[in-house]
């Protein structure tokens, strides 16, 4: 058989093909890898050429073993980019042993036993010309993920003792860096149809340099060719062509700023009537609502008398639970106004009385400023002098930048309603963040399925981090659930305090405005954080005497509109809900009825 050489290494060849496929067979079964298979059969040749044993047939079962052990890695190595942590650690495992390749003994205790020591000599030859590029190219694989995924390196901290313990110390600043440090506010712009919200919204955008000079130039030529060129500013928020052939935003744009101090995250709501029930998701999840009024003759009017939109959303901002108001009187430079100081005391007195009522107080937690959306002035600049000469207080930008900072619960479970959710590469969910802290390859629950699912990465405002805390707009990829089985107002919380789900809850309610009365039996919709649920009233308890808070002895039979009552509500299906004392984000709701609301309401207890 060892007459003449070639034929002999063929044959051989041959026989540690034929193992290897043995061998790879299961390789295969258990990671799917094909073109790994391939890369391995070609090294034992190489192997061959190189070493001279040709005839000692024993050493070829152990070079194909250790081989095939090699494939058990090398599977990983391409497989690094699946983003599972089994795979990054793997990855990881093989290739820092490898990258002080010299002395030959480092791969002997990285590799599994099963490569015999007898056949250490030949790989040796290999490995500076096969390995060493593998290993770097695994290197630079590695860093990338290593900054996404910090929970990797307690892994292989255990799984190679002293190995890599030279790894981890330049590790952890890189970590840090990728949770935002600023303090996260959201602002919600709301306030009638066509008063400007959109428009400041894009103007502040490109202000602050977050829309370039180019695409607002397109914007303008494209605003141009449809005759609507004041429009162009509120292209950077109204993105899809229906709300741009219109003028009117449908859905909450998102953008964000930055200030020195703070990071804002823009929320541009739609101020049509018939599009309020996504107005309400918007509202829920800001910090600071900015409600736009116009100052122009005739459309101050309209927005705010009765059926007006100014009323009805400076009203369900203050039900969503938002900390502050700045009104923003705007379009000061038109032509019926050109920056008049009576015309804006005008509006402001108007409007000041409705704001009281609903609970804003002006030394506190409400501000009017004069500005146009239209040329900026006001925004982030103050109003030069000789425009206007009576308002001398700070820009809107300067204004909410020294507003007081929000409390947070940074310490309680983590809990995040459900805003949307759309499909890429996995299931993504888009919300705020109300309270805890959560990162990267964490377990969660989302109620009120009570699925388990697990983090895969995180986005805050489009920048990939690797934790999130409060206040901040996230998206979320999670694994282990599917897309169409998450709807708007589900939750993501903790696996040890879950959030309360329920169906009967007991509730305080105050009627603003309804023509008839309303009886246990009546049914309406009710948006509670971002969901929005058809509830009916089950029973009246009783009557809450507005002045003194006390509460009637007997049952109501009925409560119309200004009276408070206690009232026991059912919901259609199962909601996620809280107590208003134990958290208050999650226990505040809205009733609307024929595209008007008809109450708001803190939820007492959950009966079942």
């Amino acid at each position: 058989m060892s007459n003449n050489g070639a034929p002999d290494s063929w044959e051989n060849q041959v026989d540690v093909i034929s193992e290897q496929g043995a061998k790879d067979s299961d390789d295969v079964s258990t990671k799917f890898s094909t073109l790994n298979v391939n890369a391995v059969e070609f090294v034992p040749s190489f192997c061959k050429s190189s070493s001279a044993d040709d005839a000692e047939s024993p050493t070829t079962p152990q070079k194909s073993e250790s081989d095939s052990t090699n494939s058990t890695e090398s599977p990983v190595l391409n497989g690094c980019g699946d983003g599972g942590a089994e795979s990054g650690d793997g990855g990881a495992a093989s290739a820092s042993p490898r990258v002080e390749e010299p002395p030959p003994v480092p791969p002997a205790t990285a590799s599994p036993p099963a490569a015999a020591t007898g056949a250490l000599p030949v790989p040796t030859d290999v490995s500076p010309t096969a390995d060493s590029w593998e290993a770097e190219a695994d290197d630079a694989l590695l860093t990338p993920e290593e900054n996404n995924e910090p929970d990797d390196e307690e892994i292989e901290q255990q799984e190679d003792g002293e190995l890599t313990k030279k790894i981890p110390k330049k590790k952890p600043p890189r970590v840090e860096d990728t949770c935002s440090k600023k303090e996260h506010v959201n602002v919600v712009f709301i306030g009638h149809v066509d008063a400007g919200k959109s428009t400041i919204g894009g103007q502040i955008m490109s202000l602050t340099g977050m829309v370039d000079k180019r695409t607002l130039e397109k914007y303008e030529r494209e605003a141009r060719e449809k005759s609507r060129e004041s429009w162009y500013l509120s292209w950077a928020l109204d993105t899809n062509q229906e709300e741009r052939d219109k003028g009117k935003t449908v859905e909450v744009g998102r953008a964000y700023f930055e200030t020195d101090k703070k990071h804002f995250t823009i929320l541009d709501a739609p101020g049509h009537k018939s599009f309020v029930p996504n107005m309400i998701g918007g509202a829920a999840q800001a910090d600071l609502a900015v409600l736009v009024i116009s100052a122009r003759k005739g459309e101050f009017e309209t927005g705010f008398d009765r059926g007006g939109q100014t009323r009805e959303h400076a009203m369900l901002a203050k039900t969503a639970g938002v900390k502050h108001l700045v009104a923003l009187v705007n379009k000061m430079d038109d032509p019926t106004v050109n920056w008049d100081e009576k015309r804006y005391n005008e509006c402001r007195d108007k409007i000041m009385p409705y704001l009281k009522k609903l609970g804003f107080n002006p030394a506190k937690d409400l501000s009017f400023l004069p500005v146009s959306g239209q040329t900026g002035q006001g925004l982030l600049e103050r109003v030069t002098e000789e425009i206007c000469p009576w308002y001398r207080g700070p820009s809107f930008i300067q204004l909410i930048d020294e507003l007081p900072s929000l409390n947070r619960k940074m310490d309680g479970p983590f809990i995040m309603p459900v805003v949307d959710k759309y499909k890429d590469m996995g299931t993504v969910l888009m919300g705020k963040v109300e309270a805890g802290v959560t990162r990267k390859g964490q377990t969660l629950f989302l109620m009120p399925n009570r699925v388990q699912v697990t983090v895969d990465q995180l986005w805050s405002d489009d920048i990939e981090v690797t934790s999130i805390g409060p206040g901040e707009n996230v998206k979320v990829k999670l694994k282990g659930i599917e897309e169409e089985d998450v709807s708007p107002g589900f939750v993501l919380c903790d696996t040890a305090e879950p959030i309360t789900t329920g169906r009967v809850f007991d509730a305080q309610v105050v009627i603003l405005e309804h023509k008839s009365i309303i009886c246990a039996g009546y049914s309406a919709v009710m948006h509670i954080h971002c969901a929005a649920e058809e509830v009916t009233v089950k029973a009246l308890i009783c009557l809450v005497d507005k002045k003194t808070g006390e509460k009637s002895k007997t049952r109501p039979r009925f409560v119309k509109q200004d009276q408070v009552a206690i009232m026991r509500i059912e919901c259609a299906g199962v909601i996620c809900l809280e107590p208003f004392k134990k958290f208050a984000q999650m226990g505040r709701f809205t009733l609307r009825d024929e595209n008007k609301t008809i109450a708001i309401g803190k939820v007492l207890k959950v009966v079942e």
